[in-house]
């Protein structure tokens, strides 16, 4: 890999939450939803969000009764946002 003269990126310390808004992320992009307004919408891969989605919900199924209640309320509340724009994606 070649140094292209930038100084190297610090990426975010890797907890759960990362985790969650990560995969949200790219559950969103996946649904083919901007990530900021007047930028162009990535291509919709509907099978690969539903993917994604479904591995938040296994998470959430897995560590039911393990998380702190901030954690849990973040993965429910990222997957009520992921169904709402998956149902909102699919009728688009």
């Amino acid at each position: 890999m070649q140094d292209s003269g930038e100084p190297p990126v610090a990426l975010p310390k890797m907890d759960f939450a990362t985790l969650i808004l990560s995969l949200s992320a790219s559950a969103v992009a996946h649904l083919g939803v901007a990530p900021e307004p007047g930028a162009p919408a990535p291509e919709k891969d509907l099978p690969l969000a539903r993917q994604t989605i479904d591995i938040l919900e296994l998470l959430q199924e897995k560590t039911r009764g393990n998380l702190e209640p901030a954690e849990e309320e973040l993965l429910r509340d990222a997957l009520h946002d992921l169904h709402l724009k998956y149902v909102a994606a699919g009728s688009g």
